[in-house]
């Protein structure tokens, strides 16, 4: 009986998606809840699992083709058995490619051959057995055995290297590698395109004095990471922190604009931008003017390792409210980020440098940081963005205030 497989039920902000990678070929054995193919959407991957155990059958969709929700993608034989590579000893073809010699789901094996069989990988249910009655023997299995060994494998390089990889030249090549862009990095392109032409977008900076924000991290980071089962105390959590309050304070920066109306949101969800092998990606910490230091930090952790193994689903990337990204991470020391619509801004991060400074009269080594709120302005006013950049840095200087709330 053939089983379709078929492409996962898009959300509405998904139109369709594209065939990324197919994990097993025509004619390779599955089992229910292996991966068969990744569908690329303009969010996220996802993946498409067995449903039943059997054998691959038809392909219809190929790597590259655009695929609907819901959408026929090639079929599952089910109950069906590999064909043995053609190399193998005939022991080793029936092995593979027909089922028990009884039919039953559970035939009749003696106690080595299913010992080997379970250290292998081998559904016993798939071995031929040559022993009385059609018993299965050592034999048979670790016939079955050296012909699965024997079959190509799939390379497992492809398909964890992402789809529009840079390549690398030797010296001296003049030589030119056009690859396709993933859907992730169009999507990406063609939003910042739209923010710029769409809006009235510009960029506002300050500096933070991260002393004290440095020395209370550095007073408190084991106890934290104890109290807190192993969940480290970063900065990003206190920049959350202080956004979230900031944007209290000015509510038309955590607002969007639908049309000719203006919404306010009475709740911040706040998008944490990472980087991952398949480009930026901005998963969305909700209600983040609830969460304490340590479920910020746990939650981002738990994101970005999602991000590195391309487990993000759409509903932890749609949304958000207002973002935060951090070059500072990969050594930026100032930029303009771009606003991702439908929000009103953006706040850029940066890397922490020491610089000398005028305190008190004294010039005195601190460590800086450049802030950047990028903002529509449209919706927002300079003097509102300005003053919410300044409510964030006295925040961040003074973190006691985030404590009184004042």
């Amino acid at each position: 009986m053939a089983i379709e497989i078929k492409a996962p039920t898009f959300p509405e902000s998904v139109a369709d998606g594209t065939v990324a990678t197919w994990h097993k070929q025509p004619g390779d054995a599955v089992k229910r809840d292996d991966l068969i193919v990744d569908i690329e959407t303009d969010k996220v991957v996802l993946e498409v699992l067995a449903t039943a155990d059997g054998v691959l059958g038809a392909i219809v969709k190929n790597e590259g083709d655009t695929v609907l929700s819901d959408e026929v993608l090639g079929s599952i034989v089910a109950g069906g058995a590999a064909a043995a590579p053609a190399a193998a000893a005939p022991a080793a073809q029936a092995a593979a490619a027909a089922p028990a010699a009884d039919g039953e789901d559970d035939p009749v094996a003696a106690p080595a051959a299913r010992k080997i069989a379970e250290e292998n990988g081998i559904n016993i249910a798939s071995v031929a057995g040559t022993g009385k009655g059609g018993r299965v023997t050592k034999e048979d299995v670790v016939a079955a055995v050296a012909a699965k060994k024997a079959a190509p494998a799939a390379a497992p390089a492809k398909a964890a290297a992402p789809a529009a990889a840079a390549p690398v030249f030797a010296a001296g090549d003049r030589v030119e590698k056009r690859v396709p862009m993933t859907r992730v990095r169009a999507t990406v392109a063609k939003r910042l395109v739209e923010a710029q032409s769409n809006m009235a977008m510009l960029t506002t900076f300050n500096e933070v004095d991260m002393t004290e924000i440095m020395a209370l991290r550095s007073k408190y980071k084991d106890q934290f990471e104890k109290a807190h089962n192993g969940v480290r105390l970063g900065f990003m959590s206190f920049f959350v922190k202080a956004a979230t309050e900031s944007l209290k304070r000015f509510p038309a920066v955590n607002a969007s604009i639908d049309g000719s109306d203006i919404v306010y949101h009475g709740f911040a969800d706040i998008g944490v931008a990472v980087s991952s092998d398949r480009g930026l990606v901005v998963p969305v910490l909700r209600n983040a003017e609830l969460m304490s230091l340590a479920e910020i930090e746990g939650g981002i952790a738990a994101y970005g390792k999602k991000a590195r193994d391309g487990k993000l689903s759409i509903d932890e990337m749609t949304g958000g409210t207002f973002t935060i990204t951090n070059g500072g991470t990969f050594g930026s020391m100032m930029s303009t980020p771009i606003v991702n619509p439908p929000q009103a801004a953006i706040l850029g991060m940066h890397n922490i440098l020491q610089r000398p400074m005028a305190v008190n009269g004294q010039v005195v080594i601190r460590p800086m940081m450049y802030l950047a709120l990028s903002y529509d302005h449209r919706l927002i006013d300079g003097k509102e963005a300005v003053s919410f950049l300044v409510a964030i840095k006295n925040l961040l200087e003074d973190p006691a205030r985030l404590l009184l709330d004042i």
